[in-house]
């Protein structure tokens, strides 16, 4: 894994969290318990902070940045990610806020300042627009991004089963690279 600083703030994590090799991680960025960022993930916390909760997985090849602070967004858009989330393969999340017990379909870009709430799902290749605000409880589709429908009790309780699915699979590659070669 590439873990690199940005003007002196480098990337914290505790022992829990898997990083594969080939992720790069730069600046202010802190991952929270047993979250796992995989192969080819690009996280640049330079101009603002990421945040990234307990549980949450970060799958291949999916890239986060943020937005700097300015004189007409004196706090830029910083990127928060919430506990157990699931973020699918080649997403793109730049400075927004996701909740607690959300998918990100694979392909899905969320743009600067929205906010997707606790227990939502959006759909592979969907497009969350500047600001857009995702209401808790929905599914989300399209281009842009549109409220599908309400989600089922079974994709709740998927919400959290895939954080755990991810859980599990990052203890075993962390378990694999602790083995003597």
């Amino acid at each position: 894994m590439t873990i690199r600083a940005y003007k002196t703030i480098t990337p914290s994590f505790p022992s829990s969290v898997y990083i594969d090799d080939s992720a790069i991680l730069v600046g202010d960025i802190q991952l929270g318990e047993e979250s796992s960022v995989w192969p080819l993930v690009a996280a640049r916390g330079d101009v603002n902070i990421i945040r990234i909760g307990k549980r949450s997985n970060i799958q291949d090849g999916s890239v986060l940045h943020v937005s700097r602070k300015s004189d007409k967004n004196p706090n830029g858009y910083p990127l928060i990610i919430g506990d157990d989330v699931t973020v699918g393969h080649k997403c793109m999340l730049h400075g927004c806020t996701l909740g607690n017990r959300i998918l990100v379909g694979m392909g899905a870009i969320v743009m600067d300042g929205a906010i997707v709430e606790d227990d939502v799902f959006i759909a592979a290749g969907a497009l969350i627009a500047p600001n857009k605000v995702l209401e808790s409880g929905f599914l989300y589709v399209g281009n842009p991004a549109k409220k599908a429908r309400p989600l089922k009790d079974s994709e709740l309780a998927f919400l959290k089963q895939s954080a755990v699915n991810y859980v599990k699979l990052g203890a075993e590659y962390l378990t694999e690279r602790a083995l003597p070669e």
